[in-house]
């Protein structure tokens, strides 16, 4: 039975002085003398600087930031605030996408991060993330899927996933939708 993200961590974290020479803590303080301020340069760093496996750097850059579901607070508290202020207009869509996700098995995790909500099986097959005041971004992995009409490649948008489909409003939650997001499922 695969592990859930928490589990995962809580693994990686027992394991981390072993591994890598350093607790978790030491980590974090080499995070923050490092200056980088965005996960992505954390992540970089460690891994140029001192040779980590991207597993543990994004762990550690997670924890430094706060910006997992585990240091953040609850998981609705997370995507509350997602969904506050400017982007409260853009919940109707999340809850649309959700219930689409979970009728696809019982099986089907919803994992909140601090800036968006992954989709998972085995594996992440999809994320929701409110990009803009008028949008919501859904990212899936379809690796082998040709980027056609409003299933483009995702580019710049997340190095998670493989494609972005642009939604403004429910009703984008359409058939076609629907049937990508099974795909992901079906893949992961």
């Amino acid at each position: 039975m695969a592990q859930s993200p928490e589990e995962m961590a809580a693994t990686m974290i027992a394991n981390m002085k072993e591994k890598t020479g350093k607790t978790l803590e030491q980590w974090i303080a080499v995070a923050k003398k490092s200056g980088a301020a965005k996960h992505g340069e954390i992540v970089k760093a460690l891994k140029t600087d001192h040779g980590m496996s991207h597993g543990f750097a994004n762990l550690v850059a997670h924890k430094t930031l706060k910006s997992d579901a585990g240091s953040a607070g609850g998981a609705a508290d997370l995507i509350a605030a997602q969904y506050a202020g400017p982007k409260a207009d853009l919940k109707p869509i999340y809850d649309a996408l959700v219930k689409a996700a979970k009728a696809l098995g019982k099986d089907v995790e919803i994992s909140p991060k601090k800036t968006y909500v992954s989709l998972r099986r085995n594996k992440q097959f999809a994320l929701i993330q409110p990009s803009t005041k008028t949008r919501v971004d859904l990212g899936i992995n379809l690796k082998s899927e040709p980027a056609a009409g409003r299933l483009e490649k995702s580019g710049s948008f997340n190095a998670m996933v493989s494609h972005r489909v642009r939604l403004e409003k429910p009703g984008d939650v359409d058939r076609d939708v629907k049937a990508w997001l099974k795909k992901a499922y079906a893949q992961s």
